[in-house]
């Protein structure tokens, strides 16, 4: 459940801004303020299941952007090329501080 919490929320980390503003306070409540469905419904005066309903639209939403736009896939295989540059950078002996700090502008630049 962990694992698939962490990965709608870094779908939303970058399909987010294409929600509306309802849409986007439903699943800060329910991802990021970890309030139930009830507590959400009572706040926004809806009934529990539409919560429900909207949230499972919006995963299913976010993996339909996902698959067409592969935004998160194209992130990941950076930051694992990264990460491998960076620990063959570790074995070798060669201006490792300057090879560090551009793959680190470089990660940088990815979560701007």
């Amino acid at each position: 459940m962990l694992e698939k919490t962490n990965r709608v929320n870094l779908l939303f980390d970058f399909y987010g801004p294409l929600f509306n503003d309802r849409q986007q306070q439903f699943f800060e409540m329910y991802y990021e303020e970890d309030l139930s469905l009830s507590e959400i419904a009572a706040l926004v005066k809806v009934s529990r299941q539409a919560v429900f309903d909207q949230l499972k639209r919006m995963e299913q939403v976010l993996k339909t952007y996902e698959e067409k736009l592969r935004l998160v896939a194209h992130y990941e295989e950076r930051q694992q090329r990264l990460t491998q540059l960076m620990q063959m950078m570790e074995r070798e002996d060669w201006e490792r501080d300057k090879i560090r700090s551009q793959v680190k502008a470089l990660a940088q630049f990815d979560m701007e």
